[in-house]
Order: structure tokens, then C-alpha cells, then sequence
């Protein structure tokens, strides 16, 4: 092995802490680049505790603002009113597939900075920052200063991380819970037997303060995600891998965190099964080499094209996925060579076995956990494949150390803002631009999707202060309804309509584009009847439901 030059060590300090730097003010820059998307304002829904009072739309048109209200947490006038919405969240959670303290933290932080964009992903933003901290920790624990240094770069620059840390869901905490476990648990192992029982005072305060980290980590994740189970697993395991003598103390104390969820699965998991009896039913798929596929998509999406794989090709990310496969065994291969196996055995434990053993699950049970969402589900794996990366700078990359840790962290960089800089996030905004052209118009807004994300979506961005009303329904009911609302109403009442065509309606697409075509072309017959079409824009953010075409239309002059 090929040591580094001492004179490069400070200059690459330098470069990760400036790396580090760079990832904390692109998450402040970003904070309001963008819209939230469909799942941020179902987070932004059941953290104010109103989704209990939301009401799908239905065939007559209702008053936009009456959803804008729900978006906004209650001022409570007393105890007992804030009690009950904190109450509210719970009871919202019931239905859903997520366990609380996501929700329940957004709660409280909405109640002290607001519900807009900035004041609520700054929640995500502070958990990123001490997760790109307790990162620098873990790296510094098992491979000194320079690669804490370098592992916490990573991290921040990474761009599948920083789309997480502006993302107002439960990834990015989720990743913050991941480190600090893992840290606390191998800070533990470190401590000598004799240190447990004799040590000094400060000693034993510290021994203390990494107890209640590993059990309050373990607890948060648990709580935060279901799937962090597999976590639980994993550091179980790396238990047995390096301290199995003390395998009992260790396991007290995972245990002790899986203790703190009880009364949350023994309640809300409990009803959430209930209400929700195929709760997993969203991960159903056929199996076969898909799960080779997904496996191959999660490493690419994470360790390569963050947030971009949203609007590739799936063989992008298989590709790219492939080819870090080889990379990572690569770079296992050249480190186990070089004797470096302590620190590479925790490195593939933390990176790789969780996504091995989600993977066998899905193949035995034929579900998709691994490749939902992009492979969201599986971010707690991306501090461990970042960690084996930042082992093979350290111990094998010699004289290559510092252009290929540049040529990563610059790489890393220009995806993230690539993909904030140059991938719309407007669409709504575009709406209510045009609302507000004539913002004291009467205007009836014509949906063809009564998701609630799009309904919510609409309602956040449009000024409850104008005259909106709208009329949202499956592409299959919205033609009837439209027809019935306009002959039972003057014209006059709405002299201004504007027709939303959303490519994806989530729920209740119809089966072909032929079938879609017709329904639309009912509905222009409708309105060509008594109204003009005066306007006409595309509009597409980085997912197809973020796709729609927009008609305004205006009363006939005739």
C-alpha cells in the first residue's frame, strides 16, 4: 500500500471541511427553492393534526380556502384545545403506515416557526446537520480526524442525502437516528470491561450519556420507521461480531429502546393493522430478478443520482447501480487484501447486510420494500456504503487518495445543485399565478384527481383571500359532474374556469390513454358550450404526477 504524501493530509482536511461547509449552506439556500411535493403535504396534513377533518371532494364544487385551513396548525386557546391536537395527530396516524415521531416533532416545530416551506424543512435541515456532526463522530471513532472529516463530507455533499434533508418525510431523521445508534453502540464496545464497573467519574458520565443515545436512537427509529427493524437487526448483529462476550449488556440495551415503542405498537400499530389490515399491501409486486433490479436501483439512486432518478429511465439507475456494486466490491476486495478487516467487516455490516436481509424478506414474502420510493426506505444503509468509500480512501487509495476524494465530493456537488438548479418545482405556483391575474374573479378550478395531495397542494399555494371554488373528481366522474354544476348554476356565477388535467390522478387513473382521451374530450365539449379557451399551459416537475395541463377559460362573448 501506497502511503499518502503527509503534505496532501492537511490540504485534504481542508477540502472535506469545505465540502462540509458547502453541504450545511446549499441546505440553507434550498430551504424554499421548491414546491412541496405530494408526500411533504400529507406530512404537512397529519403533523397539524386537521387531517381527521379533511373531507374528500365531492360532486358539488366547495371553497378552496376550506382546505388552505387545514394545512395551518389551530391556535389552541387553552391547554385542553392543544391537547387535543396533538391528540388529533395520533388519531390521523391511525389510518396510515407510519409510526409517529416524524409527525409528532413537525407538530410541535409548525406550532413555534410556522407551516411555510422554509420554517418546516428547517426541522429536517437541524436533524441533517447533526447527522453530518455524529457522522464526523463515527468516521473519527473508527478511522481518526481526517476521516471523520472526510466520511462527514460525504455525507453533506451527497446528493440523495441533501434532497432527504429538504424533505419535510421521515428519511432524513431517519438517517440521523442510524449514526447516532451505530456510534453509541461501537463507542460502547470500546469501553474495556474493568473501565464499566471502576471507571472515573467523567468516564462513567460519558458511559452513561452513550447508554441513553443508543436506547433514545434505537427508540426514535423504531418510531420514526417501521423497516428500521432491520437496523435493530444489523447492529444486533455487529454485536456478535464485536463484543460477543458482552452480547447480554449490549442487548439490555437495544432491548431497552425497543421497550420505549411498546406503547405505540401496542396502540397505534395495533389500529393502524386494523384499519389498514394489507398495511403492506403497497409494497406488493411480483418478484423474480426485479429484486436483483431493486437492489441495483437503491445503491444507484443513493450513492450516485440522488434525487434525479425521479425523472430517469429505470435503467439509469439499474446501470449505475450495477457498476457500484463492482465498485464496493472492488474497493472490498483491495481492503481485506490489505489486512484492513475489523473496520471492513463493520463497513459491509452497516452497508450492505441490511439491504441482503431486507432483500431475502422480500423474496420469501414477494414485496418490494427495497426498491419503494426510489429506495428511500433503505437510507439507513447510506451511511455504511459511504463509510466503506471513505475506508478505501483512507487505507488503499494511496497517491490517488486526494483527486478521487475531489473528484467525488465535486461530483457529488454538481448532481445536488444540478438537480435544485435545474429541474422544475413550480407547478402550483404557476396556478396560482394564474388566479391571481385576476385575483377577484369568481373561479371554479375543474380537477380531474380528487387526491388529496393534489387537492392540498392546490389549496397551500393558492391565496385563501380569492374567490376559488373547486370541483375535483376521478377522470371518470368529472365530465358528469361538470355538466350537472354548470346547468344548475347561472353562468355568470362563474365567469372564469380553469380546467387542472393531471396526468397521473394517483388513485384512479383509467386503464388506457384512449379512455382518457375521451373523457377530456367530454369535458371541453362541456365547456366550448358556454366558454371560450383563452389559455393554455404545460406544466411538469420531476415526478408524472407533477404533470398537468391547464386550460383557462372564460365566458363566451356570443
Amino acid at each position: 500500500m501506497t502511503k499518502p504524501n503527509l503534505m496532501m493530509r492537511p490540504a485534504l482536511e481542508l477540502i472535506a471541511f469545505l465540502a462540509i461547509a458547502i453541504g450545511v449552506v446549499l441546505r440553507l439556500i434550498y430551504l424554499g427553492s421548491r414546491e412541496f411535493w405530494y408526500d411533504e403535504v400529507l406530512s404537512l396534513i397529519v403533523a397539524t393534526g386537521q387531517n381527521v377533518n379533511y373531507k374528500g371532494p365531492g360532486a358539488s364544487p366547495v371553497p378552496l380556502r376550506d382546505y388552505t385551513a387545514l394545512l395551518s396548525l389551530p391556535a389552541p386557546a387553552n391547554l385542553g384545545e392543544a391537547i387535543a391536537t396533538v391528540r388529533n395527530v395520533f388519531k390521523g396516524l391511525l389510518g396510515d403506515v407510519h409510526p409517529p415521531l416524524s409527525f409528532l416533532s413537525l407538530h410541535f416545530w409548525i406550532g413555534l416557526f410556522g407551516n411555510s416551506e422554509i420554517a418546516t424543512r428547517g426541522l429536517i435541515v437541524f436533524l441533517s446537520l447533526i447527522a453530518i456532526f455524529a457522522a464526523y463522530g463515527l468516521g473519527r471513532l473508527l478511522l481518526g480526524h481526517r476521516g471523520g472529516l472526510l466520511l462527514a463530507a460525504l455525507l453533506a455533499t451527497n446528493p440523495y442525502y441533501l434532497s432527504h434533508s429538504l424533505n419535510i418525510r421521515m428519511y432524513g431523521g431517519l438517517v440521523l437516528w442510524t449514526i447516532l445508534s451505530v456510534w453509541a453502540l461501537l463507542e460502547l464496545i470500546k469501553f474495556p470491561t474493568q473501565e464499566k464497573t471502576t471507571a472515573p467519574k467523567k468516564d462513567f458520565l460519558k458511559l452513561i450519556l452513550w447508554n441513553i443515545l443508543l436506547i433514545g436512537a434505537v427508540a426514535a427509529g423504531l418510531l420514526t420507521q417501521y423497516l428500521f427493524a432491520y437496523w435493530l437487526i444489523t447492529l444486533s448483529i455487529l454485536v456478535l461480531i464485536c463484543d460477543r462476550s458482552h452480547w447480554w449488556q449490549h442487548g439490555l440495551r437495544l432491548g431497552a429502546g425497543v421497550v420505549l415503542t411498546i406503547p405505540w405498537i401496542l396502540w397505534g400499530t395495533k389500529q393502524q393493522l386494523r384499519n389498514r389490515p394489507n398495511l403492506g399491501g403497497q409494497f406488493d409486486r411480483a418478484g423474480g430478478i426485479q429484486h436483483l433490479w431493486d437492489v441495483a436501483q437503491t445503491l444507484g439512486s443513493q450513492l450516485v443520482l440522488g434525487d434525479w432518478v425521479t425523472s430517469l429511465p429505470p435503467t439509469i439507475p439499474t446501470i449505475t447501480g450495477c457498476i457500484m456494486i463492482f465498485l464496493l466490491t472492488a474497493c472490498t476486495i483491495s481492503l481485506w487484501r490489505q489486512g484492513v478487516r475489523r473496520n471492513l467487516i463493520i463497513a459491509l455490516v452497516l452497508g450492505i447486510l441490511p439491504i441482503l436481509l431486507a432483500s431475502a424478506v422480500d423474496i420469501i414474502n414477494g414485496k418490494f420494500t427495497v426498491g419503494f420510493g426510489y429506495g428511500r426506505t433503505m437510507i439507513f444503509i447510506l451511511p455504511g456504503c459511504l463509510l466503506l468509500i471513505t475506508l478505501w480512501l483512507e487505507k488503499v487509495a494511496g497517491k490517488w487518495q486526494m483527486p478521487i476524494a475531489l473528484t467525488l465530493l465535486v461530483l457529488y456537488l454538481s448532481i445536488g445543485i444540478s438537480d435544485f438548479s435545474l429541474r422544475p418545482r413550480l407547478m402550483f405556483h404557476q396556478i396560482a399565478d394564474l388566479i391571481q391575474q385576476e385575483p377577484t374573479t369568481p373561479t371554479l378550478v375543474v380537477l380531474n384527481s380528487n387526491a388529496w395531495g393534489h387537492v392540498l397542494r392546490l389549496a397551500y399555494y393558492t391565496p385563501p383571500t380569492t374567490p376559488v371554488r373547486l370541483l375535483a373528481r376521478p377522470p371518470a366522474k368529472l365530465a358528469p359532474s361538470l355538466e350537472k354544476v354548470l346547468s344548475e348554476t347561472k353562468t355568470s356565477v362563474y365567469p372564469r374556469i380553469i380546467w387542472l388535467d393531471s396526468a397521473n390522478p394517483v388513485w384512479s387513473r383509467l386503464k388506457t390513454e384512449a379512455e382518457r382521451e375521451q373523457e377530456n374530450q367530454k369535458i371541453d365539449k362541456i365547456l366550448h358550450s358556454g366558454f371560450q379557451l383563452t389559455k393554455q399551459k404545460q406544466l411538469s416537475g420531476t415526478m408524472s404526477m407533477d404533470k398537468f395541463t391547464v386550460k383557462v377559460y372564460t365566458l363566451s362573448s356570443k
